[in-house]
């Protein structure tokens, strides 16, 4: 066993909701031991049991798992005969709910009851816009209150939700919203990055001059006056037994609709309902990552990623939720200025960030008080084992460091962090409570630890999708995760399990190198690479070759160097030492630039695309697509 980088005292585990919730499972069957045993072992009991132990104002239901037949995959009804208003449950506390900053000097602060005043006058508008149950609103925004209360107001009226962050262009967005038809859409006049003011009303224009099924344009507006441009300012009060008016849905009803970031084709349109997107959130947010009435959290993202919708549902254990629309690194301490300014008890960022703070010389611990700060999050690529080192060493040695994978696909998780158990380098605490997440081999044989395979889940979980938009047959929702290995969900991820309990993910399959037979995750290269100081970031692709393949590894550097072979010789030892000679590159080539999807993933697939002369056919999905020109016709790749 190795040794921790981190463990939680035994007063603080009995502080943790986790310690809670297994003492208050003790008179339903819980008898000790593992409580994701448990809880997979007894999936119905224990969703019905987080309902009953977080309060939420739902009835005992009769029906908390109904198979459509004999455990297989898809086909689960979750709490059949619950019906809801998530918008009413996520409005429902007392206390400041949302603290909206951005790259100014702006800063608004919203209590719950002036929330629920704001969601009101929109969901007014929008049922005088002629929204009705089932139809879609669509909302290209940034990161603040503007997005919260529209999300809010479209479910209020059990209409579905689909966002997207402003720095889309125009074919990106219809390539997106033209497929969902909404009726709505609701988008910002202008918003900033690295201090530059990008003007969007023309595009949003020329956007809804596109989408015919739109009747209803709505810019927002500064939060200084009104949130939106044509509605009068609303007064700011309300009682909180007006959310009891609103209609309820069920469990089942559609809520967001999330897009696949894939370039291989037009983006897959993912729906998501309503009941089993929220309790799966609340059991991450609450059980996992230990947030509690009163703390604050924020998490580094866009509207277009899912991480957007997943710490929106903060707001359901009365948290106070900080947003923040801008550049992390503008000024370079951005994010450590938030959590001393806001005195924030939770932060979400990426493996990525954390990188390029390191590689930046950010030292958080030498710069900030950073007391109040107790759960830093990671996700968008695998966690490097020396980003770890950076964290505990860097920025704060009494912190529970929760790397976590999941993904639009899912809207949650299938591994994150447990706050009462230690976190070891390199490695995520824990499988999620009630996903029965196994690793599998070609054949479909669970693989013991440290073994590498695919990761799978063996049995239904309350946030599958419900379906893919005009799939009506649900041929591709069965392609996308159940042809690989019938009735069981393969995610796409590349991993292992480790004698600790822990999880290591090693990348995306379909990104899996292969030379010689052998299958190599391209974390386990970025891991070695991305040690060099010189080295800013890396992408590694297999190239095929007569009958193999072998490794070209692609190299950003620091500012102006120039690689050469010096360089290549200190790569190439570093990742042999570190790995094994089959994990070395044929090929080492700097670039200027790799491409990248807007939620800030390197996009290995694409890269590996040009490289064999095939069409990227949507570079919409990309943030910056003309960086693929870069890998084109490359005279080091010619084949001899």
């Amino acid at each position: 066993m190795i040794a921790p980088l981190w463990q939680p005292s035994e007063q603080r585990i009995r502080q943790t909701h986790w310690y809670a919730f297994a003492q208050f499972l003790g008179t339903r069957g819980f008898t000790g031991g593992s409580l994701h045993t448990w809880s997979v072992e007894h999936i119905a009991e224990f969703w019905q049991g987080l309902i009953d132990y977080l309060q939420l104002p739902w009835p005992t239901s009769a029906c908390v798992l109904e198979k459509s037949f004999s455990g297989a995959q898809p086909g689960a009804h979750w709490f059949s005969d619950l019906h809801i208003n998530v918008a009413a449950l996520l409005l429902s506390h007392d206390g400041t709910a949302v603290v909206s900053l951005d790259e100014s000097a702006s800063r608004h602060e919203y209590t719950y009851a002036q929330l629920r005043t704001q969601v009101q006058h929109l969901r007014q508008w929008l049922i005088a816009a002629g929204v009705v149950p089932g139809d879609r609103v669509a909302a290209v925004l940034p990161n603040g209150v503007h997005a919260i209360v529209a999300m809010l107001a479209t479910v209020s009226v059990g209409a579905i939700f689909s966002s997207s962050s402003p720095d889309f262009g125009v074919q990106g967005l219809l390539d997106r919203f033209g497929q969902i038809e909404p009726r709505c859409l609701l988008v910002c006049p202008q918003y900033s990055y690295q201090g530059k003011l990008i003007d969007t009303r023309n595009k949003f224009l020329s956007l809804k001059a596109q989408l015919s099924s739109v009747n209803a344009l709505l810019f927002s507006q500064p939060e200084a006056t009104a949130l939106w441009e044509t509605l009068p300012a609303p007064a700011m009060s309300v009682h909180s037994n007006d959310l009891q008016a609103w209609p309820v849905f069920a469990f089942a009803t559609p809520m967001y609709i999330l897009y696949s970031s894939g370039t291989t084709g037009i983006p897959k349109c993912i729906v998501h309902g309503a009941g089993g997107t929220l309790l799966q959130h609340l059991k991450e947010l609450a059980l996992h990552t230990d947030l509690h009435r009163g703390d604050r959290i924020a998490y580094y993202t866009t509207c277009g990623w899912m991480m957007w919708n997943w710490v929106v549902s903060s707001l359901g254990l009365g948290a106070t939720l900080i947003t923040y629309d801008g550049s992390p690194f503008f000024p370079e301490t951005r994010l450590w200025d938030l959590v001393d300014a806001e005195k924030l008890t939770h932060l979400g960022t990426s493996a990525k960030y954390l990188s390029h703070a390191e590689k930046l010389g950010i030292k958080p611990k030498d710069s900030h008080q950073l007391t109040s700060l107790r759960c830093l999050l990671s996700t968008g690529s695998p966690l490097a084992h020396e980003s770890f080192d950076y964290v505990y060493r860097d920025i704060k040695a009494d912190l529970c460091l929760s790397s976590i994978s999941g993904g639009t696909d899912i809207v949650s998780c299938f591994a994150l962090g447990c706050p009462v158990q230690p976190v070891y380098r390199g490695q995520l605490q824990s499988k999620g409570l009630a996903m029965d997440v196994v690793i599998l081999d070609a054949a479909g044989n669970k693989l013991p630890a440290a073994h590498k395979g695919e990761l799978c889940c063996s049995q239904v979980f309350p946030s599958m999708p419900l379906k893919f938009w005009n799939d009506p047959e649900g041929q591709r929702y069965q392609a996308a995760y159940f042809s690989r290995f019938p009735g069981i969900w393969a995610h796409g991820d590349y991993a292992e399990e480790t004698p600790e309990g822990g999880l290591i993910i090693h990348g995306r399959s379909d990104a899996v190198l292969n030379p010689g037979g052998v299958r190599i995750g391209t974390a386990e290269i970025y891991r070695q690479v991305e040690r060099l100081e010189f080295v800013l970031e890396s992408l590694a692709v297999g190239q095929k070759i007569a009958q193999d393949e072998r490794i070209v590894l692609f190299v950003r550097l620091q500012g102006s160097l120039q690689l050469d072979e010096p360089h290549k010789k200190l790569i190439r030892d570093t990742i042999r030492q570190g790995t094994t000679p089959r994990h070395v590159p044929a090929l080492i080539i700097q670039v200027s630039d790799l491409p990248r999807t807007r939620s800030g993933k390197i996009s290995e697939l694409a890269v590996r695309q040009v490289i064999h002369a095939e069409t990227v056919q949507n570079t919409e999905a990309l943030a910056n697509p003309e960086a693929l020109k870069l890998f084109a016709n490359l005279p080091e790749l010619a084949i001899s």
